[in-house]
């Protein structure tokens, strides 16, 4: 009876996982329409690009994490956790992209993105060799390589407006707070309060990519 109970409580864990971050693919597709439609309608090239780059992370972040809760097969489901730990990587990096090639566009917005994309890469092949172990380790990698962006303050400070950095530490704020959660174990369905967290955090830099950079101008 006990391990029937495990198993359903597994389950419904799962489901809840699978849902929270389906809908979080959803409305990233539509998200990426979105983007790159303004991006070519009243941004340039580097706004496009970087838009892009940023909406297909998100969008390759909530589809993996949904096909992996969504899947049962000890196999599939051990490739499918490599691909959406990865995928984290590749949001954080994503996330990083709009603001290092529009409002810091230059010498400082190159070099933290080739540090940031490079981590990044590093992060990845990591996770292909050890994808079920360091959990902690990779916890704190993910939000170290998160609040690296403190570096960006001062230009960011004078290029957007105070409302945009505010919702911009908002987002750090969610994810941060996310993370206590999806360690937190004996929380029941810690895992998707932490997803949650992520569409929240998600939200908050999706406002500022579209309300605050996308009309910044970039001299080629």
């Amino acid at each position: 009876m006990t391990k029937a109970v495990m198993v359903s409580g597994t389950n419904l864990e799962e489901l809840l996982n699978a849902i929270t971050h389906g809908v979080g693919a959803f409305f990233a597709l539509i998200g990426l329409g979105i983007l790159t439609a303004a991006a070519y309608i009243n941004g340039g090239a580097w706004h496009l690009l970087s838009f892009s780059i940023y909406g297909i992370s998100l969008v390759l972040l909530y589809l993996s994490s949904t096909l992996y809760h969504s899947f049962s097969n000890e196999r599939t489901k051990y490739i499918l956790k490599i691909v959406d730990h990865a995928a984290i990587y590749v949001l954080i990096a994503g996330n990083y992209t709009p603001f290092t090639l529009i409002p810091l566009h230059g010498t400082m917005g190159w070099t933290i993105f080739s540090v940031i994309w490079g981590l990044a890469i590093i992060g990845i092949v990591f996770k292909i060799f050890f994808v079920k172990r360091f959990k902690i380790l990779s916890t704190l990698t993910y939000l170290l390589m998160g609040w690296f962006s403190v570096v960006m303050i001062k230009p960011l400070l004078v290029a957007l407006p105070i409302e945009g950095i505010y919702w911009l530490v908002a987002g750090g704020l969610f994810y941060t707070v996310g993370a206590i959660f999806y360690l937190a174990h004996r929380i029941p369905y810690n895992h998707a309060i932490w997803h949650l967290f992520v569409l929240a955090g998600s939200i908050a830099h999706y406002v500022v990519v579209l309300k605050y950079v996308l009309p910044i101008p970039v001299m080629a």
